[in-house]
């Protein structure tokens, strides 16, 4: 029995006959000889290039310089997370390429941004954390969207703690949180937080609840949040639209995709291996590989979804329609050991993190796993949150602009916290006009008002006021 693909036969009896006879050690040579010595220089190829991506990118990151910046909001916010959307759309701009060389051998790394909210003993701070090149566009995209908005270069907040918990003075609980189920399965977005009362429609806005949990820690307590974002290109919408076509069941459509020469090969590849299976278990020729047969059903199963089901895939054509990052979230509560109390603090954030699931598409869960199934230690995920370490701990997660600013956001002003750091003092050039005073050969404009900026550097809680602040004061 011979199998023709026109300008070639294959012999299956002889194959066949071949396959019955010979030994094991004969199919293992007649395996290598045709072509399976490839496999373990596969893997050296594989193991090598990525030892020397790692390498190069080391090279590059190892010379970042890191900024850490506090965002204080004005007292009237009226701005919807909308703006943080497009603050995010914004920083997208920061996506970066290279060519070969730059990925293997002179360094290359996509540069990222962690958005971190921050309570120490109860008072609250938006924070982003960014490569010092990047400062500009941060503060470019934040103006855009909040002309009033006073943003202020700090000392790293990570420093007021030791530098490794837990130890004998402190506790720590950190955890990474990731998406429950496949990336393509959107999250509750903010627009689903709107309520309607009489003719006009109101946002509950979901950061009022997230930050309250924040403020549940009292005098020796920290509560940290961090999103790492990593601008990426649009290939992970290709995955998302795999899944949609397999919840509709819609068929794969091959024309004007892939490589016809490969589609050849394995269509012709599974033939054969049918066809052999068919001769050697004198089975009748299957149906389903006849280049003959056909199939006039629909190109897909939507009409027999249910409402629930094509709610759904709607939801995650929403998400693929926006611009996507990579993304790592999270939160750790550290505490001196007369104070640790893990059962409030740590509830009270899992908590107010499940108002963005939803049962039926995606949540938000902890994960103490890396990609290996190997449960990660509380001190290796405290160094990696330290570290703004992206690829440490669990996997990373796909998530768009929208669903980004649902979960970090500025409140808004009816959103009661407060012990938020707002903006107070609005900064202005001076006017054109203004009186001018010699200092040696120079002429500089008469002081309008001053501002003394304070470093941010918690030191003792008051209750009234917040915390005072001071260089050098330690946490704890």
């Amino acid at each position: 029995m011979e199998l023709y693909f026109g300008f070639f036969s294959i012999d299956l009896t002889s194959i066949v006959t071949y396959l019955q006879e010979a030994g094991p050690v004969n199919l293992v040579l007649a395996f290598f000889a045709l072509g399976g010595w490839l496999l373990p220089i596969k893997y050296f190829v594989h193991t090598a290039s990525h030892t020397l991506e790692h390498r190069a990118s080391h090279r590059v990151t190892h010379g970042w310089k890191w900024v850490t910046l506090a965002i204080d909001m004005p007292q009237m916010n009226v701005q919807t997370p909308m703006a943080v959307e497009q603050m995010f759309a914004h920083l997208a701009g920061a996506l970066d390429g290279t060519d070969f060389k730059g990925k293997y051998w002179t360094g290359f790394a996509q540069k990222y941004f962690s958005f971190e909210i921050v309570s120490i003993e109860g008072y609250i701070q938006f924070i982003v954390r960014t490569e010092e090149s990047l400062a500009d566009l941060v503060q470019t995209a934040l103006y855009a969207q909040y002309p009033e908005v006073e943003i202020t270069e700090i000392e790293d907040y990570i420093d007021l703690v030791p530098s490794t918990i837990p130890n004998p003075t402190h506790e720590v609980w950190v955890s990474d949180f990731g998406l429950a189920e496949d990336d393509a399965y959107p999250i509750r977005s903010y627009k689903q937080f709107e309520h309607s009362i009489s003719k006009d429609t109101v946002l509950k806005d979901p950061m009022g609840t997230f930050l309250e949990s924040f403020t549940r820690i009292g005098p020796g307590e920290q509560m940290w949040f961090q999103i790492i974002v990593e601008p990426i290109d649009n290939s992970w919408k290709a995955s998302a639209i795999k899944k949609i076509n397999e919840i509709i069941g819609a068929k794969a459509d091959h024309h004007g995709h892939g490589n016809p020469v490969a589609d050849a090969f394995v269509k012709y590849s599974m033939q054969t291996i049918v066809t052999m299976g068919d001769y050697a278990f004198n089975r009748p020729p299957s149906a389903a590989h006849d280049e003959h047969a056909s199939d006039d059903g629909p190109p897909n199963q939507l009409s027999y979804l249910t409402p629930g089901q094509k709610k759904i895939v709607e939801s995650m054509e929403d998400k693929i329609s926006k611009i996507g990052f990579k993304v790592k979230m999270r939160g750790a509560y550290i505490a001196k050991k007369e104070v640790f109390k893990k059962s409030r603090a740590v509830t009270s954030l899992v908590g107010a993190i499940n108002q963005y699931n939803v049962p039926s598409a995606n949540s938000i869960v902890p994960k103490d796993k890396n990609k290996k199934k190997k449960k990660v230690p509380a001190p290796k995920l405290f160094k990696a949150y330290r570290e703004r370490d992206l690829g440490a701990g669990a996997p990373t997660s796909i998530l768009n602009i929208e669903e980004l600013a649902t979960i970090w956001h500025f409140p808004m002003s009816h959103v009661k916290t407060p012990l938020v750091q707002k903006a107070s003092i609005k900064y202005v050039e001076p006017p054109s006009g203004l009186p001018t005073e010699s200092i040696g050969a120079v002429s500089v404009p008469l002081e309008v008002s001053k501002k003394e900026h304070i470093t941010k550097t918690p030191s003792v809680y008051d209750t009234d006021s917040g915390p005072q602040y001071g260089s050098g004061q330690q946490f704890g």
